[in-house]
């Protein structure tokens, strides 16, 4: 085969595997490189914490926010991690007060702010519950890449799991992504990427 034709069809290909790539970071919710520090990940978000307040992403500059989205009815994955937060966080010492964790709820049928309220005083005081309309919870879960959606099998209308992405997102002083962390069951290990993220910050 000539050269130039060659040359070509090499192109068409990688053009083809870049396109794949990005349909498939967008439509499951896959978050940028670990502590790539691009704008990726988070960005505006305006929704109801467990009081009945209401909240923006500007609400938390200055601080170091750590984010996980969840549901108040999942039976496994949400609670064991949110425990490993507060566990984590426990393990920092005075540090802990530079993080704000947070839930994000991605079922805003059932999860209003007084069902929140009940479920994150389970995991001590520091965690915020966040919720809010159908239209709300989606804008912060493109913003932050998350994928979630209804499972199927469901007993009734207000009888049914979620499925969703488990990760942790750790956002800057600044608002900006810093890393993520995969769901985890070790506290320890979670609170050492926390100190070493908080010793590289000035």
């Amino acid at each position: 085969m000539p050269r130039r034709p060659v040359l070509i069809f090499a192109a068409v290909v990688l053009l083809i595997a870049a396109g794949l790539g990005s349909y498939a970071y967008l439509g499951r919710g896959t978050h940028a490189p670990q502590g790539s520090g691009t704008a990726l990940v988070g960005g505006p978000f305006s929704l109801i914490d467990q009081d009945g307040r209401r909240v923006t992403e500007r609400d938390f500059l200055g601080k170091y926010m750590l984010v996980f989205f969840g549901y108040t009815y999942c039976p496994d994955v949400c609670p064991t991690e949110l425990q490993v937060m507060s566990a984590a966080l426990d393990q920092l010492g005075p540090d802990a007060s530079r993080i704000q964790p947070v839930f994000v709820s991605i079922d805003p049928a059932r999860d209003t702010p007084e069902v929140l309220k009940a479920y994150v005083g389970n995991f001590g005081p520091r965690l915020m519950g966040l919720t809010g309309t159908p239209e709300e919870v989606a804008a912060i879960a493109r913003a932050y890449r998350v994928y979630y959606t209804k499972a199927a099998g469901g007993s009734s209308s207000t009888d049914y799991l979620m499925d969703h992405s488990s990760i942790i997102y750790l956002m800057g002083p600044d608002g900006r992504f810093v890393r993520h962390m995969a769901y985890t069951t070790d506290a320890a290990k979670l609170a050492m990427e926390l100190k070493e993220t908080l010793r590289l910050s000035p």
